[in-house]
């Protein structure tokens, strides 16, 4: 099927940031969150990331204009009966993410697509909790999303190839580039990536060196882009430690377990660049 209008779950960084690369695509897209502020929070996240590509000339004015009119806001799950896909980008929770998926699968139309953001819950799960399990398929997005190219594509035991070529068509409509990962925990990316971060938590914790320089270490020496701790909070430490918690359930291996510090952060409140504090000041 041919997607033209999407349905996104979710006005935060992710939810916000994929609506941003639909709009900018041409799609209609109607961005769904329960709070209205958080609503204008998300508007105003694309209308600031656009006028940044508009003073770079990577976007005319015209079309950013065009891709904020396509942007329609709602806190009602309702609203979704029309859309050709909905995403959901809620929080990282298997309840929340299942609890959400029930009521999408009574409101979308029978041939539709339902899609989840998760980095690390089972598809083949979250799928079961729909009555169209052939038409749902875990569509793992990367923050930021305006300018992360990758896509993770996941397949649940029921998700049909039909769906599969849709989401593919779709990712490549967005112009971004899709990768393929089995159902398992972390999928592909967030198991490799994950852990490493967490590790370098576990390095800070016992003070072998300071935050700045194992992001230096890491920069310089692997030649990464941003270093372990500042990318941890730039995701958040909520969901670091909550994909974590997974992986060390999933595989009862304890190599997975979270860094006591990370969950100490959590719970102190400190959350990352979303809460203006995490192994950095913001």
């Amino acid at each position: 099927m041919e997607i033209k209008t999407v349905g996104i779950v979710g006005a935060g960084t992710m939810g916000n940031g994929i609506a941003q690369v639909c709009a900018t695509a041409g799609l209609s897209v109607t961005m769904v969150d329960i709070a209205e502020d958080a609503l204008e929070k998300g508007v105003q996240t694309i209308q600031s990331s656009l006028e940044r590509l508009v003073k770079k000339e990577r976007l005319s004015t015209n079309d950013r204009d065009s891709a904020l009119r396509l942007v329609n806001t709602t806190t009602q799950l309702a609203d979704l009966k029309n859309v050709d896909l909905v995403i959901e980008a809620a929080s990282e929770a298997e309840a929340v993410k299942l609890s959400l998926i029930k009521q999408l699968d009574g409101i979308v139309k029978p041939e539709a697509i339902i899609a989840s953001n998760t980095s690390s819950i089972s598809i083949t799960k979250l799928a079961a909790a729909s009555s169209r399990p052939n038409r749902f398929i875990g569509m793992h997005f990367f923050n930021p999303v305006p300018v992360m190219m990758l896509v993770e594509l996941i397949e649940g035991l029921q998700t049909g190839n039909a769906t599969k070529q849709a989401a593919e068509e779709f990712v490549g409509l967005i112009q971004k580039t899709t990768i393929t990962a089995k159902n398992s925990a972390g999928f592909a990316v967030n198991r490799i990536l994950v852990p490493m971060l967490n590790e370098a938590v576990f390095v800070l914790q016992e003070g072998i060196a300071s935050a700045e320089d194992i992001d230096k270490g890491m920069q310089l020496g692997c030649n990464h882009v941003i270093g372990p701790l500042a990318l941890a909070d730039l995701i958040g430490l909520d969901t670091l430690l909550s994909v974590m918690e997974v992986f060390y359930s999933s595989f009862n291996d304890p190599k997975y377990r979270p860094a006591p510090l990370l969950r100490e952060m959590v719970e102190a409140g400190y959350m990352g660049r979303k809460s203006g504090r995490g192994f950095y000041s913001y």
